[in-house]
């Protein structure tokens, strides 16, 4: 993205991928490429240099709009403080109720919003059912014929629910949106794999 300065000040904006025009002057698409950048800025476009250093997560932080100013002879493009997702649900209140705010069906203490916890505690219900569901048909052959399933089966099953157990758990109990994140944060091994605090649930060996 490039940036029309004029007077110290940002007057637009261009995406590159047309001619512009500034005054009664004409310009082709070109001068996004063709031209150096000692040529466009003498015209008064600038590239737009992104700073991303407060630029978080999205899956755990609300990160403001982008701002744009022009200093130092330079057009930059910056985020403000992220603020972090809510953790925890929040439910609806007295108030609420008094200001009308409360849908048809819902009352004072049910979820107004789902904080991150319980989102992501659903989604390890899932992962684990899915995990589970590829072995399933063990159990129906189980009750329709009465054959046995396999102690391989029994225990890997076992081994599923008792892990997103211990992942419900550690999400339940961390603190705030942070000590989620780092739940979720991968690091790598001597050995060159990849793990993360949750840890992941065991997948059955084809």
């Amino acid at each position: 993205m490039f940036a029309l300065v004029e007077s110290e000040s940002i007057k637009k904006f261009f995406s590159g991928n047309r001619g512009i025009t500034i005054g009664d002057n004409q310009y082709p698409k070109e001068i996004f490429t063709l031209w150096t950048k000692s040529e466009r800025e003498a015209i008064g476009i600038y590239e737009v240099e992104m700073d991303n250093s407060k630029r978080k997560d999205e899956q755990w932080y609300n990160n403001t709009n982008v701002t744009y100013a022009f200093g130092s002879g330079k057009v930059t493009g910056s985020y403000g403080d992220a603020t972090a997702k809510a953790h925890a649900d929040t439910k609806y209140t007295s108030q609420d109720k008094t200001d009308g705010l409360i849908p048809d069906g819902k009352d004072v203490g049910d979820v107004k919003n789902e904080g991150l916890k319980t989102i992501l505690i659903r989604q390890v219900k899932k992962e684990a059912a899915g995990e589970l569901q590829n072995t399933d048909w063990y159990i129906v052959r189980k009750a329709d014929a009465g054959t046995a399933v396999p102690s391989s089966i029994t225990t890997h099953r076992a081994a599923v629910r008792t892990k997103a157990a211990e992942q419900e758990t550690a999400i339940t109990n961390a603190a705030d949106t942070p000590a989620l994140e780092t739940l979720y944060t991968y690091t790598k091994q001597e050995d060159g794999s990849v793990t993360r605090p949750l840890g992941e649930l065991p997948r059955l060996e084809s």
